[in-house]
């Protein structure tokens, strides 16, 4: 677990969310935030069309490299939004799963939203991201 990042929880909250509630960082932690991580394979195809699970995967893969280029780790993540084109609860679950799982003990605050649609040609999940690092 990074030793940066501090994540909140409150007994006065749900525990039904997958998440802490609110994360913080040290003053003097350099802040990264990402451009949303798309499910692109390196020739600009949209991977897993029309599998949202399949897209989250890549997605996550996408984030995972970004952050690696920054000097950061999933570990560091101190805020993610999931985006999801689609209005199916079912959908939605599906990728937010796979991205559970990829943050495993690490349960970053997130908002899971759903959109009419997303940039790319096929395009169903995009993952947005803020981390902070200490140099």
């Amino acid at each position: 677990m990074s030793q940066t990042v501090s994540l909140i929880r409150s007994a006065d909250l749900s525990d039904v969310a997958q998440y802490a509630y609110a994360a913080t960082a040290p003053a003097e932690a350099r802040l990264i935030f990402f451009a949303g991580a798309c499910p692109l394979n390196l020739d600009g195809t949209t991977a897993g069309v029309g599998d949202y699970a399949t897209q989250a995967g890549k997605a996550m893969e996408s984030l995972r490299i970004a952050l690696t280029a920054a000097g950061a780790q999933l570990d560091d993540v101190v805020n993610t939004r999931v985006l999801v084109a689609s209005s199916k609860q079912s959908d939605l679950s599906a990728a937010w799963a796979v991205v559970r799982e990829a943050f495993g003990q690490h349960d970053v605050p997130s908002t899971l939203m759903g959109v009419t649609v997303l940039g790319y040609t096929d395009q169903l999940v995009e993952i947005e991201a803020v981390a902070a690092v200490i140099d």
